[in-house]
């Protein structure tokens, strides 16, 4: 639920406005989901816009059937409304009343990330080499990155990799110590340019004996043409423990027009089954999943089964390269299947690591003007959980509405998450003192209970997602919900819901019984013994 569908009164008319250093003003006050405003509609006459999250805190006090709201800022100010009618004063209190428990934009800082796995390793270190965002602006001022290389061999490997971004940390798994790393292509040129600080960073993370993967998201075609504008790939000379595979994942403009013509697919209204599967077919959105699928997949065993490292980059850094770091980790860590978990994926491995939000989610389906940067990245990747999420649909702490939720906040909200292309621009626009977190708003109980499975159990297994096509279905939560009605699957989920939670309570019921019999034949064990 939005804030703005918590509203129960979104206008009312003869409220006075009192406020220091102003004559009193009559007017309408109106609610929206960001702003509380008061018009007097008269000239020379300023009106009021208030922020909510500027709302400190709030008092009210009844006369009769008047109902008057002293509003406390953050900033000091104290405001009174006098609203006429008692239930009208109660609606308009209870939309702006709410209270934050936590400070989303604090929740999933990157050292209390490094806390969680620093007790299991003492090979890394946190660096501030980015602090400022000098060196690279889509980094975040804080990265993981091994202990053994220096700041000063950082700056110099920052050089040597597409926009500054060095391999870092992604995900240490504490089942054999082995980890992922990303980082942007390094830049050979067509000179074959060799950097030594990069080659003794990324050896650095390997074991006496061990070999390492370079999973290169682009096919060896494109990556050996970047070369020409300065771009390419590790060489083998130069990384001799270290075994590259390159996986085809598409981007941009391919990934925009796939998007398109899947939605106008499902928009077609002829019923015709041989054009609906011909036009499914032709979008190749399924294929860009099993592709990104696929990938993460083989990532999650070079760690898992091979035992191995892996260097994950295509040539920036920020869209395919977070796609399968994200979905390995999903594969093979159960924390980033609970909810708190995966808040802290997407801002660790999307927010903070520099996906381009602004620039890739700027439009969607059914624009005409297109612009060079659009691509539904993030969307391909939360189709791809949905598609474990089905697969295992027991072992996420999460729902489908969860992911959609996610998806559409990605793209149009009222909160600050996801607004901007990196850090950098996150701390220019302030978006912390002006914005309120998303994470603010979903972690309140009552959201929380909207988001969360039923089903779920804890699972401490590592998952391994079918990629077969017959096990990659067309996500109709997203994709058809505006097509056909969810009225029938809304009603089973429910009945699915009540039956779990009689399913609880006749186990609690068990259980008591249990105890009692227990303690029943305790006591006649008692009276029988001498």
């Amino acid at each position: 639920m939005e804030f703005a569908e918590l509203i129960k009164t979104p206008r009312v008319d003869n409220v006075v406005l009192h406020r220091p250093f102003y004559p009193a003003v009559e007017g309408t006050l109106c609610l929206t989901g960001h702003h509380l405003i008061l018009s007097s509609r008269q000239d020379n006459t300023e009106e009021l816009w208030l922020l909510h999250s500027n709302i400190d805190a709030i008092d009210k006090r009844f006369v009769g059937s008047l109902g008057t709201i002293i509003i406390k800022c953050k900033d000091f100010r104290i405001i009174q409304l006098d609203i006429p009618g008692m239930e009208e004063c109660l609606n308009i209190a209870s939309s702006i009343e709410f209270e934050v428990i936590e400070d989303g934009w604090h929740s999933f800082l990157p050292e209390q990330e490094f806390e969680l796995y620093s007790s299991a390793t003492s090979e890394w270190r946190l660096s501030y080499v980015y602090k400022g965002f000098a060196v690279c602006p889509s980094y975040p001022p804080i990265v993981t990155v091994p202990k053994s290389i220096d700041d000063e061999a950082l700056r110099k490997v920052a050089t040597f990799r597409h926009g500054g971004r060095f391999p870092v940390l992604s995900y240490y798994h504490k089942k054999n110590g082995m980890v992922i790393m990303r980082s942007g292509q390094p830049l050979t040129g067509t000179n074959g340019r060799r950097c030594k600080e990069d080659e003794k960073l990324i050896n650095a993370t390997l074991r006496a004996g061990k070999r390492g993967y370079i999973i290169d998201t682009r096919s060896l075609n494109v990556a050996q043409q970047t070369r020409a504008k300065g771009g390419g790939f590790e060489q083998e000379a130069h990384y001799p423990q270290w075994r590259r595979i390159h996986k085809s994942i598409e981007r941009y403009h391919i990934l925009q027009e796939s998007l398109i013509k899947l939605v106008e697919a499902c928009n077609d209204q002829t019923h015709n089954m041989d054009r609906w599967l011909s036009k499914l077919e032709a979008s190749n959105w399924l294929t860009h999943i099993k592709e990104i699928l696929t990938t993460a997949c083989l990532a999650a065993q070079c760690i898992d089964r091979e035992g191995a490292l892996i260097l994950i980059h295509g040539t920036e850094g920020t869209d395919s390269t977070l796609q399968v770091t994200s979905l390995a980790q999903i594969i093979l860590e159960p924390r980033s299947r609970t909810i708190r978990g995966f808040e802290a994926l997407i801002e660790r491995e999307w927010l903070q690591a520099g996906h381009p939000f602004q620039q890739r989610c700027a439009q969607s389906a059914y624009c005409n003007t297109k612009q060079k940067w659009e691509a539904p990245v993030f969307l391909l990747f939360l189709d791809c959980v949905w598609q474990i999420l089905r697969q295992f649909p027991c072992s996420f702490e999460f729902n489908e509405n969860f992911l959609i939720m996610l998806f559409e906040h990605a793209y149009a909200s009222q909160f600050g998450t996801f607004l901007g292309n990196n850090e950098s621009e996150r701390c220019k626009l302030k978006l912390q003192q002006k914005t309120m977190s998303l994470w603010s708003w979903v972690n309140q109980p009552s959201e929380l209970s909207k988001f969360t499975n039923p089903l779920f159990e804890a699972n401490n297994l590592v998952i391994w997602p079918s990629v077969a096509p017959q096990s990659l279905p067309l996500w109709e939560g997203i994709f058809l919900r505006w097509n056909r009605s969810s009225k029938y699957l809304d009603e089973a989920y429910e009945e699915m819901v009540n039956i779990i939670e009689y399913n609880k309570e006749l186990q609690a019921k068990v259980n008591i019984l249990r105890r009692q019999l227990a303690e029943l034949e305790t006591e006649d064990g008692m009276q029988e013994s001498p």
